[in-house]
């Protein structure tokens, strides 16, 4: 299975950090944000990963290079204007799937996360996987509803967070045209269909969307946790 890191955001919200550093690039624990995503795929033994890029991209290939230094094949998806998440996964779908790979994974460029990616496996009779979490202070009310048979709705009376974190199969995108999209609502489309399905992760995630949020990550991995 390939994977892919969503990396194209502008990160508007971290400014002015991120007038001249892309946002997964923005250092946390002594290394840049991605280089945390990098090294978890690498343990999860999935060596072959796709970065979209827009804003200041060229950096983040100076910087990662062809992934040698993580133990990695990394290949990317430039997109000059930014085209959503959707969008962007659609651009670089040929990258992603082929004859043997109908499933990929997709991590969110700004989230950190302790879970074990190895632990991920596709489920049956879905076109998604997706991993839920607790509802952090700036998402209260969360994003989807996880029920006891491990389907996931769009509505419910105890919703979670989306993480950011996904398997997907690439007929998802079935009939759905490249260009700028967000992948919110081909998800609740699905959904619909009961065609996704999510795990809770209970370890420890955080939205890196602020720079206070930033520096928090920072101070809990310099103290020895993550």
């Amino acid at each position: 299975m390939k994977a892919m890191i969503l990396a194209a955001g502008k990160g508007e919200r971290m400014r002015p950090l991120t007038l001249t550093t892309p946002k997964p690039l923005l250092e946390a624990g002594g290394k840049p944000l991605i280089a945390h995503h990098l090294e978890r795929l690498r343990q999860a033994g999935i060596t072959h990963v796709v970065i979209n890029h827009a804003w200041l991209g060229e950096q983040i290939e100076r910087a990662l290079g062809d992934g040698t230094d993580y133990g990695l094949h990394i290949e990317y998806s430039p997109e000059g204007t930014p085209l959503e998440t959707a969008g962007g996964i659609l651009k670089a779908l040929p990258l992603l799937t082929d004859a043997q790979n109908d499933w990929f994974l997709v991590i969110n460029g700004d989230v950190w996360c302790d879970l074990d990616l190895a632990e991920l496996t596709p489920p049956e009779a879905a076109d998604a996987l997706l991993v839920l979490t607790r509802n952090p202070d700036h998402n209260p009310t969360g994003d989807f509803h996880l029920g006891d048979d491990g389907l996931v709705a769009a509505e419910g009376p105890h919703k979670l967070t989306f993480s950011g974190i996904s398997l997907l199969h690439r007929r998802l995108f079935d009939g759905h045209p490249p260009g700028h999209g967000k992948l919110a609502p081909i998800l609740r489309a699905a959904m619909a269909r009961h065609r996704v399905r999510g795990v809770e992760h209970r370890g420890h995630w955080m939205d890196i969307g602020t720079p206070q949020r930033l520096q928090q990550l920072d101070q809990w991995l310099r103290g020895g946790r993550g």
